[in-house]
């Protein structure tokens, strides 16, 4: 059988860290920022962990890598 290929979508989207945990961007961070304070902004660059939910279904996204 053929390789598994990952999701490209996903790969752009989540990262792994060192110790395995999966990371994502916040969102809101695109348009109508005039309204947003600057704190608010500023605290949507940071990454987060994704929900424990999701863990099993993009793993399985990012099985080709």
């Amino acid at each position: 059988m053929p390789k598994m290929k990952s999701h490209s979508g996903t790969k752009k989207r989540f990262r792994r860290t060192g110790t395995g945990k999966l990371m994502r961007a916040k969102a809101f961070k695109s348009h109508i920022l005039t309204k947003k304070t600057t704190k608010r902004k500023r605290n949507f660059r940071q990454e987060v962990e994704i929900a424990a939910a999701d863990n099993k279904v993009v793993n399985a996204r990012l099985a080709g890598r």
